[in-house]
């Protein structure tokens, strides 16, 4: 067996978990391939000693390889998903950090939930990710033009509203008058979207959700699409530029400029760990039933 290992280093809570997972298996004879990036910072750290093989770009990642390992959390996936792209290779999330939907295993079972992995005990769900093209071209996002969990467009270097011109299937739907405007994956229903009062989908609703930022026009309201649908927007403001973000990847671009923004036709997949459910995932992080009524 062989898989893929690539992670985010936070001191307190990383290095028990990257000292357990490299113990577990070199145990069982499977064989590791470290993110370039990564592999160097576990030398500088002194976590790990041996030679492994790396990689650096999707191009590197195949149909041999069994899964990608995510040390990390939830943004550490999201990066992950950026070495990953169209190669089929699943994710399984381990959960260094905190608040996390997508990095379910957590870091006291890992080696149980590993032994599935060896057993191959386990399933996979697929994520829909979403497309950005820009008009006219904006380079900065040309290669790396996909979210996970969500595109943003946001105002910048003012507090002034932006204004975003919204089209649906290239029909007029609305003119948002806010701080930005969320295009949001059923996956990223949990993140942005969620705290500016989206509403939670489960991973296979095969819909999108367009979430206001702060709305100045108090009618707009979060709204959920089918997720083949073409979205348009034309942003303008008082400043020349605005910002568009695609999940952690921030670009400026120019007033005036029209953004496209479909679904992708691959998805990432994830890797779900016997036990280890989306239903479970929310009662745990956002703490339903602990009201002693139920």
């Amino acid at each position: 067996m062989k898989v893929a290992i690539y992670g985010q280093y936070y001191q307190n809570s990383t290095e028990p978990i990257i000292k357990d997972i490299f113990q577990f298996f070199n145990s069982n004879n499977v064989e590791m391939v470290i993110e370039e990036t990564f592999l160097k910072m576990l030398y500088e750290k002194e976590l790990i000693k041996n030679d492994y093989k790396t990689f650096s770009s999707s191009t590197s990642l195949d149909s041999s390889f069994e899964m990608l390992i995510s040390i990390g959390g939830d943004g550490t996936i999201l990066r992950a998903a950026t070495l990953v792209r169209n190669s089929g290779v699943p994710i399984l999330g381990i959960n260094a950090g905190r608040l996390g939907f997508l990095a379910t295993v957590q870091k006291e079972k890992i080696d149980s939930f590993l032994q599935f992995v060896i057993d191959k005990k386990y399933t996979t769900t697929e994520r829909t990710l979403l497309s950005l093209t820009c008009e006219p071209q904006n380079d900065a996002i040309a290669e790396l033009n996909f979210a996970m969990n969500e595109v943003t467009v946001s105002r910048k270097d003012t507090t002034s509203m932006i204004t975003v011109e919204t089209y649906l299937n290239n029909e007029y739907l609305n003119s948002y008058w806010a701080d930005g405007l969320i295009i949001s994956t059923p996956t990223g229903s949990t993140g942005y979207s969620l705290s500016c009062g989206g509403p939670i989908l489960t991973p296979n609703v095969a819909s999108l959700v367009i979430t206001p930022i702060a709305p100045h026009n108090l009618t707009a309201r979060p709204l959920v699409i089918p997720d083949d649908t073409e979205i348009k927007l034309r942003v303008s403001g008082r400043e020349d530029q605005y910002l568009i973000s695609l999940d952690s990847r921030i670009s400026s671009v120019k007033n005036e400029s029209v953004l496209t923004i479909k679904k992708t036709d691959y998805k990432i997949k994830m890797v779900e760990i016997p036990g280890e459910t989306f239903l479970k995932t929310l009662r745990n992080k956002l703490l339903w039933g602990e009201d002693k009524r139920n």
